[in-house]
């Protein structure tokens, strides 16, 4: 019979649950659902457990979406963006980071927010609000997007491998089963057991970072001091870190995935940790991905064409074992966005269109979404093996796309999390609308002002 005693009052003999072997079964029980509530959930199989221990096991509980959702924003596309602009611009662009973590957690804790209140992924929201040709319009800008950044993540499994002696025509249809037979054979708990690992692994790239020994009073100083350059291949590199570090598919995958988890408004405040947390630790790793291309590559003179060039750049001005945590991130980088992207598109397809959808469903229970997710794929692996590709254009254009589209999907975003009749109690402040549409604005200011600075170089041969 469930003890009628308060939770809170934890005795204080011998006989207190310890957090051990239950704790474990608990955390294994529940890491996978959220189901009814987190902390509802932790009281009824630990009663007598303490409220920080509580907190902590029930914060575990909802863990996910917003950890995984910015990890997988640091993937191939965005750590060949970030090695470019610190081997081009040293830390000149490192004040950008600095900026996209606020409207990075806003617009996350947005996707998040919107996902637990609606039990509604935002393909769906924008097709229920918007009507059919808005939804297609923000398909067409999300598959765009996706196809671009999927077969970026392609190749760079192939080109981190390739460090290694491992051809791509090898390493990309091997990466491609183990990604099939982890979404088709394995289930919603497993899924995300293993994106966290692969979240985990994002530390090579601080150890990395610290290896190069770079002038850290230089690099805090350009963190907090904003600098602009009209040079073309400056606003390029700024439209493009923007646009890998707050991504269209991360709006509508963060959404899709609370409401796959099954969170409630009750796990509301825990998931803001998530996300928050999430949003720190990839500019974090940014931070030093940016940080040691600009105190090796930069310092010396050195152009790369991609994050596989940077890896292998590095091995004598920072060191070997630098250089292989470098390519090791970018596998795991890769590997990571490769699964998390065409679940993002098959997510926001089968949301648009109404059809059943979720990990925990097999094929013949959503056939639609595990049919997107394996054409989103393999087109994307097809289009990266084709001989004579220029995969640098394909890394680096896909992350410049990305921010360019990016104000579309966040304008979506913005009407529907206002609309009272929608999200009810739950729509923005003040503070979250005018971050946002800062955001929105800056982006489209500067992609707009590409276009004069191209010509005028063009005018003047350069």
């Amino acid at each position: 019979m469930r003890p009628t005693s308060n939770p809170t009052d934890r005795p204080t003999d011998d006989t207190t649950p310890l957090i051990s072997r239950r704790a474990t079964r608990l955390y294994r029980g529940v890491l996978g659902k959220a189901v009814p509530t987190a902390t509802g959930r932790v009281r009824r199989l630990l009663p007598h457990i303490a409220v920080p221990q509580l907190r902590f096991l029930a914060f575990l509980a909802v863990l996910g979406p917003g950890i995984i959702t910015a990890s997988a924003d640091n993937d191939a596309g965005g750590i060949t963006t970030y090695s470019i602009a610190g081997a081009q611009f040293g830390y000149g662009l490192l004040w950008i980071l600095l900026l996209t973590t606020f409207s990075l957690g806003i617009t996350q804790e947005m996707g998040a927010r919107m996902g637990i209140v609606t039990g509604k992924g935002l393909a769906a929201l924008i097709r229920e609000k918007f009507g059919i040709r808005w939804t297609g319009f923000a398909m067409l800008a999300l598959l765009i997007a996706n196809f671009g950044s999927t077969a970026a993540d392609i190749a760079g499994i192939g080109a981190a491998l390739e460090i290694f002696g491992v051809s791509k025509y090898i390493s990309v249809p091997v990466a491609l089963m183990a990604l099939f037979l982890l979404v088709f054979k394995g289930n919603f708990r497993w899924v995300e057991r293993i994106f966290l690992f692969s979240a985990a692994l994002y530390i090579a790239y601080i150890v990395s970072g610290i290896q190069a020994h770079p002038d850290w009073g230089a690099a805090f100083k350009n963190t907090v001091v904003p600098s602009f350059q009209l040079r073309r291949d400056y606003i390029i590199a700024f439209i493009a870190t923007i646009g890998t570090t707050i991504t269209p598919w991360g709006q509508f995958f963060i959404q899709a995935y609370c409401v796959d988890k099954q969170l409630r408004k009750e796990d509301l405040n825990l998931e803001r940790g998530d996300v928050y947390f999430g949003t720190f630790v990839t500019n974090f790793i940014a931070f030093f991905i940016v940080v040691a291309t600009a105190a090796t590559l930069y310092v010396h003179g050195q152009s790369i064409n991609d994050a596989s060039d940077a890896a292998q750049a590095l091995a004598p001005l920072a060191g070997g074992f630098a250089a292989f945590l470098f390519a090791i991130g970018l596998f795991n980088a890769a590997l990571l966005g490769s699964a998390t992207l065409p679940l993002s598109t098959a997510y926001a397809a089968s949301e648009a269109f109404g059809t059943e959808l979720g990990l925990d469903r097999r094929f013949k229970q959503a056939p639609f979404f595990y049919s997107i997710y394996t054409a989103a794929l393999i087109i994307a692996a097809l289009f990266v093996l084709l001989p004579g590709i220029p995969l640098i254009g394909v890394l680096f254009i896909s992350q410049m796309v990305n921010g360019i589209l990016l104000p579309i999907i966040l304008v979506f975003v913005l009407l529907i999390i206002n609309d009272k009749a929608v999200m009810g109690r739950y729509t923005n402040g003040f503070v979250f609308n005018a971050v946002t549409w800062i955001t929105v604005v800056a982006l489209i200011f500067v992609s707009l002002l590409l276009i004069p600075v191209t010509i005028i170089q063009q005018i003047n041969g350069g």
